[in-house]
């Protein structure tokens, strides 16, 4: 594996596998590696010739008051576990390779970011399309894997991709759990073990929220208050949202009638934690 720190040396690696008629499958990280950023690995391994990952820890996606300093970092575990998945290049780059003094520009995608987590972290999506489309100029990737836990990210990246006409097919994989249900995240370790039963309300609650779909329930009040019950039953819980909304551009829902998401973020202790699940008409 080798590992790049340098944005003009990966610029120029990513254009020599390029000359050699090869693909590049990327996965965006920000570290702390988990068996779902693994699950990513493996598909980008399956879809591209040679396997990127990047991780930086993006300061532009987090706001005043947020974690950015305590977010968990373990640079050699992960690089032993990106050996493991296979990984061909390693891209780690410095807080000022990716965003040096005079830097001024930003990517904004506006209408799918103003709701859900963009109501209280209002600047998150900028931070975050700005750097994906930044990696995407520097490893000029034929695919990128992201998870469908942070489903809004994936909807505006999406969006990103198709109003820039950017050459990279986007792929979205579905959620990791732990064998209790818990959606797998960097900031599961912030839960004390009170914490960490609790957040199992969220995948609970999306539960029986499909299990209502599945049995035939299509108005989202519905939904939305039975979900919203089982979580606010648990103390230690505090919501954020509860939002059944359009899956393809987020506009919220009170009927579903094709492809929609119910999606959730509450506050666990110091952890906000989010979770979603998806639900297909056309499927059932």
């Amino acid at each position: 594996m080798q590992t790049v720190s340098d944005v003009q040396a990966m610029q120029s690696l990513a254009r020599s596998i390029r000359a050699q008629g090869k693909t590049i499958a990327l996965v965006p990280t920000m570290g702390f590696l988990h068996p779902g950023h693994l699950s990513l690995m493996e598909e980008g391994r399956r879809r591209g010739d040679v396997l990127v990952i990047s991780i930086f820890v993006n300061p532009a996606q987090f706001g005043a008051g947020e974690d950015f300093e305590d977010y968990p970092r373990d640079p050699e575990r992960d690089r032993t576990m990106a050996l493991g998945a296979g990984v061909d290049v390693l891209f780690a780059p410095p807080v000022d390779g990716m965003y040096p003094p005079d830097f001024q520009t930003s990517v904004n995608v506006e209408k799918v970011t103003k709701h859900l987590c963009g109501i209280a972290r209002p600047t998150h999506f900028k931070g975050v399309t700005t750097v994906v489309c930044k990696l995407f100029n520097i490893v000029t990737p034929r695919v990128a894997i992201f998870g469908e836990k942070d489903f809004q990210q994936l909807v505006a990246i999406r969006q990103m991709v198709a109003d820039l006409n950017l050459d990279t097919e986007v792929v979205g994989m579905p959620i990791c759990r732990e064998e209790d249900g818990l959606a797998m995240s960097s900031r599961n370790r912030y839960l004390t073990p009170d914490e960490r039963k609790a957040a199992l309300c969220l995948s609970r609650s999306l539960k029986r929220g499909k299990a209502l779909f599945d049995g035939g329930e299509r108005r989202a009040e519905k939904i939305i208050a039975e979900v919203t019950a089982i979580i606010e039953a648990e103390p230690l819980a505090r919501i954020d949202y509860v939002e059944l909304c359009d899956g393809h551009d987020l506009t919220t829902r009170k009927r579903i009638t094709g492809k929609a998401v119910l999606a959730l973020a509450v506050h666990i202790g110091r952890a906000r934690l989010i979770d979603n699940t998806v639900f297909d008409p056309s499927t059932g």
